[in-house]
């Protein structure tokens, strides 16, 4: 019997180009996005070989920016997203009419009329979701000031994405007519922003109560499939319902959906379980936007091409940088928002697609949009490096902890003890040893990359290193020269081997202790110098069996406590 698989097809030829193309670029030290692009490529239309379906592989992708927007929510309060407010909200209305006015300049160069060149420069002026996340996840910055003011920008980005979508079609049918209805249009323009407000209401005074209840009677039933299960509806059903009920985005919806579930206890399991799935369709966004990429467009239309890229990532980052800066923040901090804001994304591709449909918007820009979509994602890494080793080069430990001071209220406090225990990670179990070893007195640092985590810590007292042990630099800030102790408590087996091996090399005499899953964990860990690894299932069936006795039990005893 034959069978239609186009789904099975796209998801499967995807996942295996991204995964052999990703594994080339690790193995090439270029980061895994740039091979999942070229894995798209590879199965659009416009190379030869395998072609995977392409309106598929697009809503594919919007599960993935769903998934991601959520995964943020749960990291993100409604007091983190008012905290920045006062940068977010202008600064991205400014950045955004910058990045219109330059698109609008190109097209005009290039002889197309007005409503070309605006929905053009629209296009250019919003970033891509997934990549602007996974920038930050890669650098631990989610949880920072900077991130916050990233996440915040990208927020009041999308709701501008949304009007625009909205009153495209208004001003193009009063075009038109060749009338001026401007009633027509500001009754749209109030009724979006209306139903957008809704949304927003309902989600923080009813959703921050029913959906922490609903997780919590779901967690109940003692299943782990129908937990994960609801965790998944919620996320796909209010993002759905925000966009057919009220006229918002996938993004925007699933963004608070995660937020207002952060108000539950159950928000760290939610993510870990959500996370695999999180992965997997944020990788096949990745190849839906290399699909669309028409190689000719950088043949035919170089210069044009050229123009839209400096666009992009000149033209919006110096705008963004010189904003942030004009607001008070480090150069650190504009120079991260610049480089995350470096790109365009999914919000370029459905605007170009409506304006194309309703015919104010040339099928050439529509090329370039995409090629500089695709190119600017290439090169985003390579952003985000360059700045890196620029400020590696020009600013010392010191001055970045000045500027700490200055862009998120927490500074990194030096640490003057010495014998003391450094503790990674404060989270479940890290959070446990961590009481423990402070009621008995025991000088502790903690290396933390959770803002709020850090926070709570100083409040009590508690030496803290706000970064990722992973970064050398933040283990010389926790005095590893003269430490007693490495307590390693990550749960990423294989990310605490690293850590591991890098201490052990600083200090062949520290005494570390390291926690792991898996066997393999085990094994790998102990090969990179811990003197002790804890797998929990091992402790929690020793402690088990320690609750019987059987040590203290005659032989006797244990035949009465088991009658024949």
């Amino acid at each position: 019997m034959e069978h239609s698989t186009p789904l099975i097809t796209t998801i499967a030829g995807g996942l295996v180009l991204a995964f052999i193309f990703g594994l080339i670029a690790n193995r090439l030290r270029i980061s895994p996005l740039v091979g999942y692009l070229i894995a798209g490529i590879v199965a659009g239309k416009h190379t030869p070989g395998f072609v995977a379906d392409e309106a598929i592989a697009m809503q594919l992708a919007e599960v993935g920016v769903i998934l991601l927007m959520f995964g943020v929510g749960l990291h993100f309060s409604l007091k983190d997203l008012l905290s920045v407010k006062k940068i977010a909200i202008p600064g991205a209305i400014a950045q955004i009419a910058v990045a219109t006015v330059l698109g609008m300049g190109l097209a005009y160069g290039l002889g197309w009329d007005f409503m070309n060149g605006l929905v053009f420069g629209l296009c250019l002026s919003t970033a891509s979701t997934v990549v602007l996340l996974r920038a930050l996840e890669e650098r631990q910055l989610i949880e920072s000031q900077r991130g916050k003011i990233a996440i915040g920008w990208l927020i009041v980005e999308d709701l501008a994405m949304v009007l625009a979508l909205v009153l495209l079609p208004a001003i193009t049918g009063i075009l038109n007519q060749g009338n001026s209805d401007f009633t027509t249009l500001g009754l749209s323009l109030a009724i979006t922003l209306g139903k957008v407000v809704a949304f927003i209401i309902l989600m923080i005074v009813v959703g921050r109560r029913v959906v922490p209840w609903l997780l919590a009677k779901s967690a109940a039933t003692g299943s782990n499939e129908l937990f994960t299960l609801s965790v998944l509806a919620i996320a796909m059903g209010i993002a759905y319902g925000s966009v057919k009920l009220f006229g918002a985005s996938f993004a925007l919806g699933a963004f608070f959906a995660g937020m207002v579930l952060n108000e539950s206890e159950l928000s760290h399991r939610a993510a870990q379980n959500t996370l695999p799935l999180r992965d997997a369709f944020a990788v096949l966004f990745f190849v839906s936007v290399g699909m669309l990429f028409e190689p000719m467009t950088l043949v035919e239309n170089p210069l044009a091409v050229l123009a839209t890229l400096i666009i992009i990532i000149f033209g919006k980052s110096l705008a963004a940088f010189l904003i942030v800066r004009m607001f008070g923040h480090s150069k650190r901090t504009a120079l991260t928002i610049s480089a995350s804001l470096a790109q365009i994304g999914e919000f370029a591709f459905i605007l170009a697609t409506m304006g194309v449909a309703l015919g104010v918007l040339e099928k050439e820009a529509q090329s370039l949009i995409l090629a500089g979509a695709i190119l600017s994602i290439l090169l985003n890494p390579l952003v985000f490096n360059l700045m890196g080793r620029y400020l590696n080069k020009s600013e010392t430990i010191e001055d970045q902890i000045i500027e700490e001071v200055v862009e998120e209220e927490v500074a990194q406090v030096p640490v003057n003890m010495c014998n003391h225990a450094i503790l990674i990670g404060f989270g479940r179990v890290g959070s446990l040893l961590g009481e423990q070893l402070h009621e008995q007195n025991i000088p502790l640092v903690v290396v933390e990359n959770s803002l709020s985590r850090i926070e709570m810590l100083r409040e009590r007292e508690i030496s803290t290193v706000l970064g990722n042990a992973g970064n050398h630099e933040m283990m010389s800030l926790a005095r590893l020269d003269c430490a007693r102790w490495l307590f390693v408590t990550t749960p990423n087996g294989y990310e605490a081997g690293e850590i591991v091996a890098y201490a052990r090399s600083q200090r062949p005499d520290i005494m570390i202790v390291a926690r792991a899953h898996y066997d393999d964990e085990v094994e790998y860990i102990l090969e990179r110098g811990a003197n002790h690894v804890i797998m929990g299932e091992r402790e929690i069936a020793h402690s088990m069996l320690e609750e019987l006795h059987l040590d203290k039990m005659t032989n006797d005893e244990k035949m009465k406590e088991c009658p024949i």
